[in-house]
């Protein structure tokens, strides 16, 4: 038996004015996004924001329904409508953020485990590393690539 360890690297800022600016106009684009949220069981509106190699970003909301789990996480609506939209452009970036009663929430919110295999498909599809922006009030987390926050990403098809 060996044993191993998987370490994951990513950067922590203050607030969005130490971010450089395009990764600052993608966060940007995220809080905007949750405006279009649709959340009135969980109160937790969740935007993300897609930067495609183009440089155009899409953004996407969560949107919640009655008939539980129809729902749909903010991070695969921006997703999906890119690849829906954009075939043939590589996401490049993904941004994430989440607010309740109007404030963002000051710890960054993480995607669920749903969100992060459909980045990891992206990004194997889009060829190169997306990076993910985890956006909090009190805190700001940058991960490279999408095998920081997945990692042993399920590829075996």
């Amino acid at each position: 038996m060996t044993s191993k360890e998987i370490k994951i690297a990513y950067q922590e800022f203050g607030s969005l004015d130490e971010l450089a600016p395009k990764d600052r106009e993608l966060a940007e684009a995220a809080i905007k996004a949750t405006e279009g949220s649709y959340a009135p069981y969980s109160r937790f509106n969740v935007g993300a924001a897609v930067r495609l190699d183009s440089g155009l970003i899409v953004k996407g909301a969560n949107q919640e329904n009655a008939a539980y789990p129809s729902g749909l996480c903010a991070e695969r609506t921006a997703m999906f409508y890119a690849s829906a939209t954009y075939p043939e452009s590589a996401m490049t970036d993904i941004a994430i953020t989440a607010s309740q009663k109007g404030v963002l929430c000051d710890n960054p919110a993480t995607p669920c485990g749903a969100c992060r295999q459909v980045m990891a498909q992206y990004q194997t599809k889009g060829g190169k590393p997306m990076s993910i922006l985890l956006v909090g009030g009190k805190k700001i987390w940058k991960f490279e690539k999408v095998d920081d926050l997945l990692p042993l990403i399920f590829d075996s098809i």
